[in-house]
């Protein structure tokens, strides 16, 4: 079953993308701007990604309002709409207009479709372009995000097919703090984040000791990286914490959500990734899932505010899911030369140590 290289050959991926999605731009001088998806696919189209026979776009239908209130207070849902009808921002960083809402929808039932997709059988794995809002609580938006879509499809999985547990590893340079208070009292949703120090960044939250509460305890995992922590000590941390959490905890599904803002020439994180990076994350991804939950996992991916750099990193991001048959070394990266900043493996093995301590309380494998 395995190709000679060690991996299995590339997994049926779809990848959710229609037209309307450019539409969610949040402004001129903002860093959320539409073209990254015009960008993305045109250089996903330049390395010929739509004509492997495993690879298939797919066109979503846009969400409905009632998907929203699975997770959201219809008094907040009723405010974004209010709010979008206006053309009245949610927040300074936050706009909202008919087109903003109108290319989320969209968006989130691109989301929809890539859940069912690969929870149906009908995909081994799946992409969703533009999703992972995870800054979107039950009742506030904030940091760009509106609705929590990934929420959204973990109520609509759990509603239509009974799925049990979800493991949801949210690798964005910035902490979840909306799928995080969401699910903060919920065991059945094991949250791990690695991020960029709280004390450094948006949203200053996501530290060390918010491990969850009541029944929850334990299962709010924060990894907070330093600044410039460097592929080396990030791909350290993630080694260590995720795939034993994967393994003791058995999801039905992993949802994995990202982009490229932890890459070291983003403009608003400073985490010292690379477009290779990217690729071992989610090569990661692909192969715990083989081993926990029969090999069913998603991407959300939307974030990175250096256009220069996020096509290569996407691309990376879904070679690595579907498993490609390219080697790491065919990686591009915008910035070649500067493929090795500054790590900080010292400290985050420190960082490390100090979260499996306070873990050994809930999880086998991390008491000694």
């Amino acid at each position: 079953m395995y190709g000679a290289n060690g991996i299995l050959p590339p997994r049926k991926t779809c990848i959710t993308y229609h037209d309307k999605f450019v539409q969610y731009d949040l402004g001129v001088n903002h860093p959320f701007r539409g073209d990254r998806f015009i960008k993305a696919k045109k250089y996903f189209e330049e390395k010929g990604l739509f004509n492997l026979p495993n690879i298939k776009l797919i066109t979503p239908k846009p969400a409905r309002k009632e998907d929203l209130l699975k997770v959201h207070t219809k008094d907040y849902v009723n405010h974004i709409f209010s709010l979008a009808e206006r053309g009245e921002p949610y927040d300074i960083d936050t706009p909202t207009s008919k087109s903003i809402l109108e290319a989320l929808m969209y968006i989130i039932g691109g989301v929809l479709r890539a859940g069912e997709a690969v929870v149906t059988g009908e995909f081994e794995r799946a992409v969703a372009l533009g999703g992972g809002f995870h800054h979107a609580g039950r009742n506030y938006g904030g940091g760009f995000c509106l609705f929590n879509d990934i929420a959204i499809l973990i109520e609509h999985l759990r509603e239509k097919f009974n799925l049990k547990k979800f493991l949801v590893l949210d690798y964005d340079v910035h902490a979840g703090n909306g799928t995080s208070d969401i699910y903060y009292s919920d065991p059945t949703v094991l949250v791990i984040s690695f991020h960029q120090d709280p004390m450094t960044i948006y949203p200053g939250r996501g530290f060390i000791n918010e491990i969850g509460k009541g029944e929850g305890k334990g299962y709010n995992v924060n990894v907070p990286l330093p600044m410039r922590a460097g592929e080396e000590a990030y791909l350290y941390a993630l080694n260590e914490i995720f795939p034993p959490l994967a393994k003791e905890f058995k999801p039905d599904i992993i949802l994995a959500n990202g982009g490229s803002d932890a890459h070291f020439a983003d403009h608003l994180g400073s985490l010292g990734l690379t477009a290779k990076g990217f690729f071992k994350i989610a090569r990661l991804i692909s192969q715990v899932s083989d081993r926990v939950c029969d090999g069913k996992a998603m991407l959300f991916v939307a974030s990175g505010y250096n256009t220069l750099v996020l096509p290569y990193c996407w691309y990376a991001l879904i070679a690595g899911i579907a498993d490609l048959n390219i080697a790491e070394a065919e990686i591009e990266d915008h910035y070649p030369a500067l493929a090795n900043p500054r790590q900080s493996k010292e400290r985050v093995v420190r960082i490390v140590n100090g979260l499996k301590e306070i873990l050994s309380s809930y999880w086998t494998c991390f008491k000694e």
